[in-house]
């Protein structure tokens, strides 16, 4: 869990986290020490990380820090109800990705049940802490199941080709997760498997994510890519460049309905005019079966600075002053503009190319 070669948003050892600060890439490398919820609740507010998965992986491993040693003379019920509400305090932090309130539901659900048995507090927070820190391990696994399982199914859809190009929007690499991504994961297990031409990314305006970030997991890893506008996707398709393009998810709905970062929908509309193929990766954490459809989603809205200032809003003003600013962080894309939903526990599809997912059967069957 310690430092290594490759890439790494999250640096933890038990009684230590240290959060990559993504708002400083790729000029600078920076790793912010967190010592309990309230920094870890900031880290993930300010977007020192983001993506779902390393959100929800965050949060937890904040509050392990926190209650690491912690010198707590209640009971276990109340011990376990301390943590219950720091992990209510987190989940809102960034409300829309789903994968921070289901990680808090089972850490919450797990401390529940251990206080009916546990003789002490210690015990309970000990519980918790292997819980957050599984939760980090099986990340990586599980992104690099989403790869295997995409490109696989990437060369089943577009034949054997060795020269497929693909589009990403938004981050969704090793600083998204515990490690090796999800689309971008999927990129990479194009790419050691010999069959990718080169990964188009997109700026991704206005926390440039695309050109910050992912450009920067890109060049580190060597993997053949080029950056374009967010405005220049729909040209880049139409001029045949690219056959799939595969995004990640911060919510889907159990129709499929998908909420990922604003532009995502766009991408989606070109892609179906074009007839390219339009691919969502994403473990089942960011499945939510109780919304029936992506008008449930609730998407959050970031501060007007992202677009009157450059860098996202860290930088100088560059909008006229007095404008309207409206700044959505998320929009959705409709079930019958996804190609597949590809998942660690395989690819789900659907018998109408221009229809909805039962998403409900395939967890179903895949249990």
């Amino acid at each position: 869990m310690g430092e290594s070669s490759a890439l790494q948003s999250i640096l933890y050892g038990r009684g230590s986290l240290r959060l990559l600060d993504q708002r400083k890439l790729p000029l600078e490398e920076v790793y912010i020490e967190v010592k309990d919820s309230a920094d870890g609740w900031n880290a993930i507010r300010d977007m020192v990380v983001r993506g779902a998965p390393a959100i929800a992986i965050a949060a937890a491993l904040s509050l392990a820090v926190e209650v690491f040693d912690q010198d707590f003379t209640g009971t276990p019920a109340e011990a376990a109800s301390f943590v219950s509400k720091k992990l209510e305090y987190l989940v809102s932090s960034r409300p829309t990705a789903v994968n921070l309130s289901d990680a808090a539901t089972k850490l919450q659900s797990l401390v529940s049940r251990t206080a009916e048995t546990a003789k002490d507090a210690k015990s309970i927070f000990q519980v918790f802490i292997e819980a957050a820190e599984t939760m980090l391990v099986d990340d990586v696994a599980d992104n690099k199941a989403i790869g295997s399982h995409g490109a696989k199914f990437l060369q089943q859809k577009l034949g054997s080709s060795k020269n497929i190009s693909v589009l990403t929007h938004c981050n969704t690499g090793s600083l998204a997760t515990a490690g090796y991504g999800t689309a971008l994961g999927i990129i990479r297990a194009l790419h050691s498997g010999g069959i990718l031409e080169k990964a188009f990314c997109t700026e991704t305006r206005p926390f440039n994510q695309g050109s910050r970030l992912t450009a920067f997991e890109l060049v580190h890893d060597k993997i053949p890519a080029t950056l374009i506008a967010d405005s220049a996707a729909a040209a880049l398709m139409n001029n045949g460049q690219v056959q799939a393009v595969i995004v990640g998810a911060d919510r889907i709905a159990a129709n499929g309905d998908t909420a990922n970062k604003i532009g995502t929908y766009n991408l989606s509309i070109s892609a179906k005019h074009h007839g390219v193929q339009f691919y969502v990766a994403a473990p089942v954490t960011s499945i939510d079966l109780s919304l029936p459809s992506g008008k449930e989603i609730v998407i959050e809205e970031r501060s007007p600075k992202e677009l009157l200032n450059a860098e996202g809003g860290l930088g100088k003003q560059v909008a006229a002053s007095g404008i309207s600013v409206w700044n959505p962080a998320f929009d959705v894309t409709p079930a019958n503009l996804i190609t597949a939903i590809i998942t660690e526990k395989g690819v789900i599809t659907k018998s109408d190319p221009d229809g909805a997912f039962d998403i409900k059967a395939f967890i179903e069957a895949a249990k």
